[in-house]
């Protein structure tokens, strides 16, 4: 199996969601490439905190910058074991591009395990890959992935669902449980060894 995987990532992606799966994927091994429609590598994305702080909806501020690291452009997703979309403000707008899109499909039509979070499930939408899918995502979103023909699944926001190759997750606050899941559908196994001092 390759040991890369595709990030779509946009300006304004929520900062936890590009950062802790960019980071701890790394961390185990895999080459990670976040990639941006109309950027290339080395380009700047913007991020965005959102919080859950008792409002009726998450706050958002102004998060780090992210730098790139592979060009939109000359994206294979043949060359791709998986694809990560991470959630924020990003989803809204590169759905809109008919090469995200079309990344997307590859990943579902070849069953590569899709891992998406919070408002990235838009692009799973937009893309029409949830008919027949059971999966989670940002609570407000529920009506979206219902009129898309999947089957949203209610899960405690520090959870995440697995629907075959297709692992979700409410926000943020589920990394531990998406990305644990993501490692388990990509056949990864982590072992602890006893310290024998």
């Amino acid at each position: 199996m390759s040991k890369k995987i595709l990030m779509l990532v946009g300006d304004y992606v929520e900062d936890y969601e590009i950062m802790v799966p960019f980071q701890a994927l790394q961390m185990v091994g895999f080459t990670v490439d976040a990639v941006c429609p109309d950027k290339k590598s080395g380009d700047i994305i913007r991020t965005a905190i959102h919080d859950f702080e008792g409002d009726q909806t998450y706050s958002e501020k102004r998060g780090h910058n992210f730098s790139l690291n592979a060009d939109f452009d000359s994206v294979n997703p043949s060359s791709y074991a998986a694809l990560v979309i991470p959630g924020g403000r990003a989803p809204e707008y590169i759905r809109l591009n008919k090469t995200v899109l079309d990344i997307v499909k590859h990943f579902s039509d070849a069953n590569k395990p899709i891992a998406a979070i919070c408002h990235g499930i838009q692009v799973l939408i937009a893309a029409g890959v949830v008919e027949n899918r059971h999966l989670s995502a940002y609570p407000a979103l529920e009506p979206d992935v219902e009129k898309a023909g999947g089957t949203y699944i209610n899960v405690d926001v520090d959870k995440a669902h697995v629907d075959n190759n297709l692992i979700t997750a409410p926000a943020w606050p589920a990394h531990p449980d998406w990305l644990s899941k993501f490692l388990g559908v990509m056949g990864v196994k982590i072992t602890i060894k006893k310290n024998t001092k």
